[in-house]
């Protein structure tokens, strides 16, 4: 089986804000690991701007099946919504999700210039955030007794991987490991506990 694909992401969350003709834009951002967690963080900035004439969102994850979502969120039908997901689609970014939220000036724009608007809320939240190269994870969970728990660790370490351990009746190991590596590593906690390890 080929290892998936590295993906482009942001960085970080960010957000940016800028005003046209008395109207004020504010594009938040953020990497996302889930469709979940997405439109938690959309819930997010609704609950934070719910004084806001619109909060429009747009999402890309990476899923089985691939999701992609967007809302106009009261603007006019393509104004905002497929504008803001249109940027994402344009840099090829995955994992992400964006919330523009509008603060009406009592001028109206146009679909056009609400287009131009909220695309340049999503670019300019994008550029602050910065774009990253990311590599797909999968979550991996190893349950040992205490006597193998340090050879558990040591192997984790020199595989340069993420990870929390939990100590209680026995250690829990969540370790957070590239998709493409995650078969290896599993077979050498299995050759290194001589086969007394669980793994989830």
């Amino acid at each position: 089986m080929s290892a998936p694909e590295p993906y482009r992401t942001v960085a970080s969350p960010a957000r940016a804000a800028f005003t046209v003709r008395g109207s004020e834009f504010i594009g938040h951002v953020r990497p996302v690991e889930t469709t979940e967690a997405a439109e938690a963080f959309i819930e997010t900035i609704r609950g934070k701007h719910a004084d806001a004439t619109h909060n429009v969102p747009a999402y890309r994850v990476r899923a089985s099946p691939f999701r992609e979502y967007a809302d106009d969120d009261g603007e006019p039908s393509g104004s905002a919504g497929d504008p803001a997901l249109n940027v994402l689609q344009g840099e090829g970014l995955e994992n992400i999700a964006v919330v523009v939220t509008r603060y009406y000036g009592g001028t109206n724009l146009g679909v056009g210039g609400l287009a131009r608007a909220y695309s340049q809320a999503v670019k300019t939240a994008v550029d602050e955030a910065g774009i990253v190269e990311r590599t797909p994870h999968e979550r991996l969970q190893a349950v040992v007794d205490y006597d193998d728990s340090g050879t558990v660790r040591s192997v984790l370490e020199s595989a340069d991987v993420d990870f929390e351990a939990e100590y209680e009746a026995r250690v829990s190991f969540e370790v957070q490991v590239p998709v493409a590596d995650a078969a290896a590593l599993r077979d050498r906690l299995r050759s290194a506990t001589g086969g007394r390890i669980e793994l989830d």
